[in-house]
């Protein structure tokens, strides 16, 4: 599976969102930079820690014309309950079969666990930045608010 890099077009993918919706990916970058984070699955500490992360910046990211994603591969229903107990105000799409993380070439850790790989798309499409960390919830954030203010 190849491997999305810095200066690639991004794919443009359909994403089923955990309010039962789907969007183009597309539909995304022609409004805003998109912050694309994939990350193994929802409620685990790691991926939970993530997330509020996110939350905790969200505000910060729509000031600099950003809009976050968060990629899983759990269902859209598992999603909404995630979504609802961590107040997250930005989307959750599923990727139970695995499509999205392949469209991107986001590899596994260890060849087992789904990575965690955050992405920063420009309006015209272009990703600009990746940042691939297992453990570094919180290093996602900082690199994706840092990949935002470049642009």
């Amino acid at each position: 599976m190849p491997s999305t890099q810095p200066g690639d077009p991004a794919p443009n993918v359909t994403l089923p969102l955990h309010d039962g919706t789907r969007i183009a990916l597309a539909d995304l970058w022609k409004e805003h930079v998109v912050v694309l984070f994939f990350y193994p699955r929802d409620d685990s500490v790691v991926c939970t820690k993530e997330a509020c992360a996110f939350r905790d910046s969200f505000e910060k990211f729509v000031e600099a014309g950003a809009t976050i994603v968060g990629v899983s591969g759990d269902s859209s229903e598992k999603h909404e309950g995630f979504a609802s107990r961590n107040r997250l105000p930005f989307l959750l799409a599923s990727d139970a079969d695995g499509a999205l993380r392949k469209a991107f070439g986001v590899p596994k850790t260890l060849g087992l666990i789904p990575g965690r790989v955050t992405y920063v798309i420009d309006r015209q499409g272009i990703v600009r930045n990746i940042f691939s960390a297992q453990f570094a919830a919180d290093a996602h954030v900082r690199e994706a608010m840092d990949a935002v203010r470049a642009l």
